[in-house]
């Protein structure tokens, strides 16, 4: 595995793990507190760039992951910030990326080996 889509993937699972600390603060908490929701857009963003990053790097997605999803909500926060629906984005965190966490675990221990490997070939 490339080492910059290594790196990515491996973004993105931090990326969704941070997601899912703000989930288990639950939905009344992300609906009160605007800085939740900055997080949770900031969150969906770099998703999004990831996954135009590892579609351009011709990385298949598991069944259950579309980088154009992602790819098509971070153009939508970026570019429509001022028309964000809570309700959507808070489905978004709690359904969409909570199933990307665990879909995407194989990639991810690949891209962790692939680092791994690399390291103590160096070493």
């Amino acid at each position: 595995m490339d080492r910059k889509v290594a790196k990515d993937l491996l973004h993105v699972r931090d990326w969704l793990d941070r997601a899912r600390d703000i989930v288990s603060r639950g939905q009344d908490a992300y609906a009160e507190d605007a800085l939740l929701q900055e997080a949770g857009d900031s969150l969906m963003m770099k998703l999004g760039e990831a996954a135009s990053r590892l579609a351009r790097a011709n990385v298949e997605p598991p069944p259950g992951v579309a980088w154009s999803d992602a790819i098509a909500n971070r153009n939508w926060l970026i570019h429509q910030y001022d028309q964000i629906d809570r309700g959507l984005t808070w489905v978004t965190l709690t359904r969409d990326l909570a199933g990307w966490r665990a879909a995407l675990e194989a990639l991810f221990t690949g891209a962790q080996r692939a680092l791994a490997s690399e390291q103590s070939e160096a070493g």
